[in-house]
């Protein structure tokens, strides 16, 4: 009984470290192509036809603010096409077709395209807009982004090559001081654009459409076989087929779109289940394509890398409910000190990861310092999202579908603006939750245990779970009371 704890733990392990130290990999690259720069293009001359998509669900508090900001884009109008693709089932749709309506007098090209049946989700919504698109570029922008006037100015010229298919932002976030949460999401989402994505474009392997605050060559999503519904990453999924035909990405890390973060624990859930699931769903459809493609090695293991990540949480969590007896192992079997030792070298797998978001914060932002003191709040967090994100995990392996839950935004952008009354806040309390809470109370157990036999060296890793699954329980309990 003993040695399959400690087998399963050690795979789990080993399996943690492997990824964490990918984070070392990427700090490798970001040094070898330093000296590349994606940031100028010589302007086109002539101002091509673009069409922007605005994919809309339910989204009363923001649809405003995101249409009057792509209306004021730096663009001639003749040369400019606005799709709000509403598929909302409230006042979202007459909100749309007022702010419609006045913007088409003041002569913008702007249609108001409201599907009921929502069928595809959101990937239906951008494919139904694009049969009647007639911009040779597509830019798309998510209810939560405030696009820069110059965003098409920026962009636009980086398609001189008739290879590039599509160019991604760096998203920027307008209210990342409002509390821990928001400044913990920003933490991680620097990591993944300014490591993740600008090192993997500049290295050459393949990178991901965002979602949003990117533009598109209307051919290359034609070409790659266009928006497909059957993934809750549609974004991942037509990058890595467009791509796998041959197309070329842009990632401009100088180029921002700022945009919005989830205030409440509970949107953020829905989000990275999405996310999650989404990313093992779009691994188990396009890995073997990418196996089978005469790509070089080392781009076929860094899709490996990037598709299968998300696999790390069902791990966490075994790692994490491992970790108290492997204390009681050790005190009251005996007869495994080398396997202790052993796995002492596991904690290298920490330092890559610290080391791997202190070079993002440092690139972008000036107070680098005071950001990185968050570093041990966000990996609580990190493990804490375990649970919510290894059920995402488990229904993609097993082919489970389940709808496209948008992200709710309630227009949270100062630190007195308030959501938890608003429309759209989700009250019901799931299984989860009841679950976070209990392993809080088993690393309550855990830290006296690992006192009471003396195990230090134990005591900060249980904090840390600790930290992660009662704060993210209680958040999502009080969030979802409306607290």
């Amino acid at each position: 009984m003993e040695s399959s704890i400690l087998l399963i733990y050690f795979l789990s392990l080993s399996i943690l470290f492997a990824f964490g130290l990918h984070g070392l990999v990427m700090i490798y690259y970001y040094h070898k192509t330093a000296h590349i720069s994606n940031t100028s293009a010589p302007h086109p001359g002539e101002f091509p036809l673009v069409t922007v998509q605005l994919p809309v669900f339910n989204e009363l508090y923001v649809v405003e603010r995101l249409v009057r900001a792509v209306c004021a884009l730096d663009y001639p109008k003749d040369k400019l096409e606005i799709q709000l693709l509403d598929d909302s089932t409230d006042e979202t749709v007459e909100i749309s077709r007022r702010l419609v309506n006045e913007f088409v007098q003041q002569g913008f090209d702007i249609k108001h395209i409201h599907r009921i049946d929502r069928s595809g989700y959101k990937a239906g919504a951008l494919k139904s807009g694009l049969e009647s698109a007639t911009g040779e570029f597509v830019a798309i922008f998510d209810a939560d982004f405030v696009p820069n006037e110059d965003f098409l100015q920026k962009t636009i010229p980086h398609f001189q090559s008739p290879q590039v298919g599509m160019v991604q932002t760096r998203w920027e976030h307008i209210n990342e001081e409002y509390s821990f949460l928001t400044r913990a999401q920003a933490l991680a989402l620097d990591g993944h654009f300014v490591i993740e994505q600008q090192v993997r474009n500049k290295a050459g392997f393949f990178i991901n459409f965002n979602g949003t605050a990117g533009i598109w060559r209307k051919s290359c999503i034609v070409d790659a076989g266009n928006w497909h519904a059957d993934t809750l990453a549609e974004d991942l999924d037509l990058s890595y087929r467009a791509q796998l035909r041959g197309w070329k990405f842009v990632f401009l890390n100088d180029v921002t779109s700022p945009a919005e973060l989830p205030a409440d624990i509970n949107a953020l859930k829905t989000q990275q289940f999405r996310w999650t699931k989404g990313a093992v769903e779009t691994a188990k459809k396009l890995l073997p394509s990418v196996w089978k493609s005469k790509l070089p090695l080392k781009i076929k293991l860094e899709c490996t890398v990037h598709l299968t990540s998300n696999i790390v949480f069902p791990f966490i969590l075994l790692v994490a409910m491992l970790n108290i007896p492997l204390v009681i192992i050790k005190n009251e079997v005996g007869g495994f000190d080398k396997y202790f030792t052993l796995m002492s070298i596991f904690v290298l797998a920490s330092i890559s990861t610290f080391l791997f978001y202190l070079y993002a914060q440092r690139a972008i932002h000036l107070d680098w310092r005071r950001r990185l003191m968050l570093f041990p709040v966000f990996m609580a967090g990190s493990m804490g999202f375990a649970v919510n994100n290894t059920k995402a995990v488990f229904e993609a392996l097993f082919g489970k579908k389940s709808e496209f839950k948008r992200t709710p935004k309630y227009q949270i952008v100062n630190s007195g603006d308030e959501w938890s009354k608003k429309k759209y806040v989700q009250r019901k309390i799931g299984g989860g939750v009841i679950i976070e809470l209990l392993l809080t109370a088993y690393f309550i157990f855990g830290i006296s245990t690992s006192i009471y036999y003396l195990e230090i060296s134990a005591i900060p890793f249980q904090l840390m779970f600790l930290a992660g699954f009662g704060t993210v329980g209680a958040l999502s309990l009080r969030h979802a009371l409306g607290r």
